[in-house]
């Protein structure tokens, strides 16, 4: 885990270098919101807008290697670049542009994961934002594990303020009521 840590630093160091907006989302953000589970890759936000994508995309696969054929057209399409490091290391970067997004990394904090070594990462709030959003089956053991840890301290009002236009677009109002299900369950 300590080296997946220092490769999510180098990759914020990155970032931060070119005054980009970011944060670290993902299986490193379960570790200081969730029940802390075995993560391989570094799942990052860069905050690029709607539109001129494409010097973000640039510039990143300058120095990162794309794990997929057409790395720059993938991204541009899917709004993800899937990168591997100098070190091996996996990274998953979204391509933030919702206003959702924004507000995330607004919200973002630091979290000194070990000594000397903090990361900024989403809130818990809008970590269970993403994985409900998401609604994998791993996502929903990481939201269990979110309430599970903080549920009682949560700002539920900007959850459900956050996920319904999310859930609305995706046209998946079942995503709500599982998660007021799970919080339920959990929270009993």
């Amino acid at each position: 885990m300590k080296d997946l840590l220092l490769a999510a630093r180098r990759l914020q160091e990155f970032l931060d270098e070119r005054k980009w907006r970011s944060c670290i989302i993902g299986g490193i953000a379960v570790q200081r919101w969730g029940e802390p589970r075995l993560t391989r890759d570094v799942d990052v936000t860069l905050l690029t807008g709607l539109g001129g994508e494409e010097r973000f995309v640039d510039e990143v696969l300058k120095h990162f290697q794309s794990r997929v054929d057409n790395g720059r057209e993938f991204a541009l399409q899917r709004r993800v670049l899937l990168l591997v490091a100098a070190d091996g290391t996996e990274i998953d970067m979204a391509l933030g542009g919702l206003p959702f997004e924004e507000a995330a990394i607004a919200r973002a904090s630091e979290f000194e994961f070990l000594p000397g070594l903090r990361l900024r990462t989403c809130s818990g709030e809008d970590l269970l934002v993403m994985k409900a959003f998401a609604a994998r089956e791993q996502d929903w053991l990481d939201v269990r594990g979110i309430i599970a840890r903080h549920g009682g301290a949560l700002d539920w009002n900007q959850v459900q303020s956050d996920l319904e236009p999310l859930i609305e677009l995706k046209g998946a109002p079942e995503i709500l009521a599982r998660l007021k299900q799970m919080r339920q369950e959990t929270l009993m």
